[in-house]
């Protein structure tokens, strides 16, 4: 490194329209994320990067390596989370001095990972199969330990598909004919306080069910005997009568939307024709509840219907949905309808983590990038959900990234510490105290010492 402090020995640059001013480009001195140390506060509290060093295991030999996992795990996270998803970022993250500190160790004195270590690290360290099996397991590990501090009275389950659009040639990637794209098509697994449980990578011309068992079944297992209220809501691309079967064995209450055929029609033809009379001006509703066996069932299950007759349209909006509860028909439909907040998570994802953002050439390390951006998704849902103070409650991944994170600091070192001299514009210090504090109070207690 041709300055290892980041200060440059030209002359600083000076503005024609006003001479007062000079430009000093001082990139150690100076970040434009020092809002992440409130993160890096968060996942200390929680023990989220130590919980990953215990799971993942370090391929190199030998006693040369210059970054510990932790490190550079958390610099794999912590830049996705900042929006820094790829590889070549971390030329510049080396050096930035809220990142080096995030890292901790000697990174904080010397830098950063750079983007070749970080490309080992991810495209073989974490795609060797071992790896990539506890960095699926991690995001479920880290919303337990969360649960330790916030325990559930019960668990909702969401689970949709989406689309990862693709580029070149790379593996299992294929056209989508729903998604009219080439792409991958990786399936999710939200709770009710939108922490993503469980995720999975998949070619791009699969079904949207296709692989449920390898997401949904570990994450009944981990709540299995904890928590005794669980329910399971999906979209028609799920009305499978093994998902029911499943879900039925496992005690859990679901509603399920059922794709329309012509028997389903028949069962609610007395609400399919137009009411009599001038029709007013609000959305007229009427709803059915009946039981409905199809030919590849074992037995028959409950169906609720809903009709919809909107105004200056010709024909009503009918929806189905196959269910194991026994709410009332209209309340029924009520849960389901609340399905759509696992549409918004998938949205934040896209937008606040960019998670579509996959583009190595092997289907592993892609798989390795999506469990990646899924665990920074998650410490800032963690954040969001735990630690924010009332004025800023409801801010959205992307509003966080954009006031909380990218805080401008001036760093200053002195002999015995080092200050962030924090902007205070969209964020005041008010709230960012009030963060901290919220932050302290989630960690484990001191255990008690015995005589």
């Amino acid at each position: 490194m041709a300055n290892p402090t980041g200060e440059s020995n030209r002359e600083v640059l000076r503005l024609e329209f006003d001479r007062r001013l000079m430009l000093q480009f001082r990139g150690s001195v100076v970040t434009s994320d020092a809002g992440l140390l409130a993160y890096r506060e968060l996942d200390d509290a929680l023990g989220l990067s130590a919980l990953a060093g215990e799971t993942l295991a370090d391929a190199r030999t030998g006693k040369n390596g210059r970054h510990g996992l932790v490190g550079m795990f958390r610099q794999s996270v912590f830049g996705r989370l900042a929006g820094y998803e790829d590889v070549n970022d971390a030329e510049r993250l080396r050096r930035d001095p809220a990142m080096r500190w995030v890292v901790g160790g000697r990174a904080a004195i010397s830098g950063a990972a750079s983007p070749s270590q970080i490309g080992r690290f991810e495209t073989r360290w974490l795609a060797a199969e071992k790896n990539l099996s506890a960095l699926a397991d991690l995001s479920g590990r880290w919303i337990d330990r969360v649960h330790s501090r916030r325990p559930p009275r019960g668990i909702l389950l969401d689970m949709d598909s989406s689309v990862s659009p693709t580029h070149d040639e790379q593996e299992k990637s294929c056209w989508n004919g729903h998604y009219e794209c080439t792409c991958y098509h990786p399936l999710f697994l939200f709770n009710q306080f939108g922490d993503l449980e469980r995720c999975a990578l998949r070619p791009g011309n699969v079904h949207s069910a296709d692989g449920w068992e390898s997401v949904l079944k570990p994450v009944l297992a981990r709540y299995k005997g904890r928590v005794s209220r669980i329910y399971f809501r999906g979209d028609a691309g799920f009305a499978n009568p093994e998902i029911y079967d499943c879900l039925e064995a496992e005690g859990l209450k679901y509603a399920i939307r059922l794709p329309t055929n012509r028997v389903l029609q028949e069962r609610i033809a007395h609400l399919l024709t137009r009411p009599v009379g001038r029709p007013p001006n609000a959305v007229r509703r009427f709803y059915a509840s009946f039981r409905y066996q199809a030919g590849s069932r074992r037995k028959p299950r409950r169906v609720v219907a809903k009709v919809e007759w909107h105004v200056g349209e010709l024909y009503p909006r009918v929806g189905f949905i196959v269910t194991n509860m026994a709410r009332r028909a209209e309340n029924v439909v009520a849960f389901y309808n609340k399905r759509g907040t696992c549409e918004q998570y998938i949205k934040e994802g896209k937008g606040a983590i960019n998670w579509t953002r996959l583009s190595c050439r092997s289907f592993a390390a892609n798989a390795v990038r999506l469990q990646l951006h899924a665990l920074a998704y998650n410490l800032g849902n963690f954040l969001r959900t735990l630690a924010t103070p009332e004025p800023i409650k409801d801010w959205s991944l992307t509003t966080l990234k954009e006031k909380l994170i990218k805080i401008g600091a001036k760093v200053v070192a002195h002999a015995r510490y080092v200050a962030f001299q924090m902007a205070e514009v969209a964020i005041p210090r008010s709230s960012f105290a009030d963060i901290l504090r919220m932050i302290a109070a989630l960690r484990a207690p001191p255990l008690s010492s015995t005589a």
